[in-house]
């Protein structure tokens, strides 16, 4: 006869991450105007891009 396995129970009761629903729509800003003219890293830009959304509150869960 075989084994049965035990089945392993996660954390329940709290809800997963949904993640953020960002909307560009009606900004003017032109990416130059929200990055810079120089040339700058991936970690950099997304630090500019969080700052510019959340400055704007265009972030909605």
């Amino acid at each position: 006869m075989a084994k049965k396995r035990k089945k392993r129970k996660g954390k329940r009761g709290k809800l997963a991450f949904g993640g953020y629903a960002i909307n560009f729509k009606g900004c003017k800003d032109s990416i130059e105007k929200i990055m810079g003219s120089t040339p700058i890293g991936p970690s950099v830009m997304t630090k500019k891009i969080w700052a510019y959304v959340k400055r704007k509150r265009l972030a909605r869960r």
